[in-house]
């Protein structure tokens, strides 16, 4: 890749600590199963939704999760992000999903 180019080389584009369990589908479908289990682990950012989970716009699966009954809520914090930079994003927490019925 040459200095002008943009993006990153295909064998950069996974980060090393993607979570094991992702199988690569990348429907709604599976990011919000994934989202469901990234919170049942705990609070979760935006930044380490995208980049662990692979779930690229987590407010909108967040959303559709709350439109089943999933009970989340959402914080604002300052996150750094992998160059330093702090950036305010969300913080997810799963607060019930018994409502739903959906989940563990």
């Amino acid at each position: 890749m040459t200095k002008n180019e943009k993006g990153r080389p295909l064998h950069e584009a996974a980060p090393k600590d993607q979570h094991p369990d992702f199988t690569g589908d990348n429907s709604t479908a599976a990011q919000r199963s994934r989202l469901l289990v990234a919170l049942e682990t705990g609070p979760k950012s935006t930044i380490e939704l995208r980049r662990t989970w692979d779930i690229l716009s987590p407010a909108p699966r967040v959303k559709e999760l709350r439109d089943q009954g999933v009970q989340i809520l959402t914080n604002r914090v300052q996150h750094a992000t992998e160059c330093g930079k702090l950036h305010r994003v969300a913080l997810y927490v799963l607060l019930s999903t018994a409502a739903a019925g959906v989940g563990t």
